[in-house]
């Protein structure tokens, strides 16, 4: 999720530790909201990306998924990573509710970044209809 998080550096003592939110998600999902879900090609691994997309949107996709436009399916949002370089949404396609496991709330570590994680400012630049 660089450069929203970790915007230091990626070595260990550097790295934004964060409060991960677990109650309410499901009934909650906004776009923009950071969060926390298993990763669809590793289950047993967590990954961080932001939801770009709610069921019902139409999406603007990005290499390598196949079409320019897709729209979410019930059930499923469409998450993406902040850096160019990201496995997300267009790799593996729009997400089951149920593989999301929390959001992320607070940075707590490095100290002068101690604070809520504005995830409603959002991130420039994405198309959702």
């Amino acid at each position: 999720m660089w450069p929203t998080l970790n915007p230091d550096g990626d070595e260990v003592w550097r790295r934004d530790w964060v409060v991960l939110w677990k109650w309410g998600l499901r009934g909650n999902i906004e776009r923009n909201m950071i969060v926390a879900l298993s990763s669809p090609r590793q289950p047993d691994t967590l990954v961080t990306k932001r939801i770009v997309g709610i069921e019902g949107d139409q999406v603007q996709t990005r290499a390598p998924y196949p079409t320019p436009m897709k729209t979410v399916p019930a059930g499923h949002v469409w998450v993406e990573g902040d850096g160019p370089e990201t496995l997300d949404s267009n790799t593996y396609g729009p997400v089951a509710l149920q593989m999301l496991s929390s959001r992320l709330v607070f940075i707590v570590w490095p100290l002068h970044r101690f604070g809520p994680i504005r995830w409603w400012e959002g991130r420039p630049g994405k198309t959702v209809l």
